[in-house]
């Protein structure tokens, strides 16, 4: 991602390519949690809302603000 750069996360498959590809670090405990999350949701041992709550920590460690869309 970089400064001035933004994503919009709509799927399980959005967070894990972003995680794996566009984050700016690779080795924070909740960046870890948060890629497992997304492999346990793929394979259907967790649900969506949990991926989405360990992606909105592991950004918050990275440095990186999240915009929450109204439902």
């Amino acid at each position: 991602m970089g400064l001035g750069h933004y994503a919009v996360i709509n799927s399980v498959w959005d967070a894990a390519r972003t995680l794996l590809h566009d984050w700016p670090v690779d080795d924070g405990e909740e960046y870890l949690e948060a890629v497992k999350a997304c492999l346990d949701a793929i394979i259907g041992d967790l649900p969506p809302d949990h991926v989405r709550a360990a992606f909105v920590r592991a950004a918050q460690e990275a440095g990186i603000a999240v915009i929450e869309a109204a439902d």
